[in-house]
């Protein structure tokens, strides 16, 4: 399997060149830059599979960036970790809403900051590969586009097929509406936000079945996840 390509965002020298050095060391092909107009070009260029990114960096901020990354369909899926000093819970919460995966404040343990990233390649790593991923009782075959739910083949239209599979490449991350219609539909789409919810109930539907729970959950005022159930 070829390396996981990772963009290191980080405009401390001495940081980023430990990070680059760990990371290659454990595999990744690693591309750095201290600055964030350059960033988002590096990934228009060649899509990362993961990006660590700082909040306080040159040019564009890190939060911008993060911004930009999920309203590019090309680059929606990317997950993101955030690298900040900012410690205010308004900030932590300010990040993950503008779509970080996770997020990290300085100072920080390279080993964990290694260790979030080894468990988000985990979760990506079947998608990337064209394997089947599983969800809890779900498996999605990204190659033969089948979908089965505790043995039972489901018959999904094409649009809740690539919602669930944008799902399922996330689990337990709740998306805004907004959120999804850009990964899902693209960000040049002029569907109305009304009209996912439309097709989660059909999503919904097709993943019935006699004695499973419904594993997709409404975050009141935040929008959807698919949980493991």
């Amino acid at each position: 399997m070829p390396a996981a390509k990772l963009i290191l965002v980080e405009d401390d020298p001495a940081l980023a060149e430990l990070l680059e050095f760990r990371f290659a060391n454990e595999g990744y092909e690693v591309r750095v830059t201290a600055d964030g107009d350059e960033a988002l070009l590096m990934a228009s260029e060649d899509v990362p599979d993961l990006m660590i990114l700082d909040w306080m960096i040159e040019g564009t901020s890190g939060i911008e960036v993060c911004r930009r990354l999920r309203r590019d369909k090309q680059t929606a899926h990317v997950p993101i970790i955030m690298l900040t000093a900012r410690e205010a819970e308004d900030d932590r919460i300010r990040g993950l809403e503008t779509g970080a995966d996770d997020y990290l404040t300085k100072p920080f343990s390279p080993r964990e900051l290694l260790a979030r990233v080894a468990a988000v390649m985990r979760r990506i790593r079947p998608a990337l590969a064209g394997e089947t991923i599983e969800v809890g009782d779900i498996q999605l075959d990204p190659v033969a586009h089948k979908v089965e739910r505790r043995g039972r083949s489901l018959q999904l239209g094409p649009t809740e097929y690539r919602l669930l599979k944008f799902f399922m490449e996330s689990p337990g991350r709740v998306f805004s509406r907004g959120q999804l219609l850009d990964g899902v539909w693209g960000t040049g789409s002029d569907i109305e936000l009304r009209t996912v919810d439309v097709h989660i109930r059909r999503l919904r539907k097709a993943l019935e079945v006699d004695g499973a729970k419904d594993p997709i959950r409404t975050v009141r005022s935040a929008g959807y996840a698919l949980e493991a159930v």
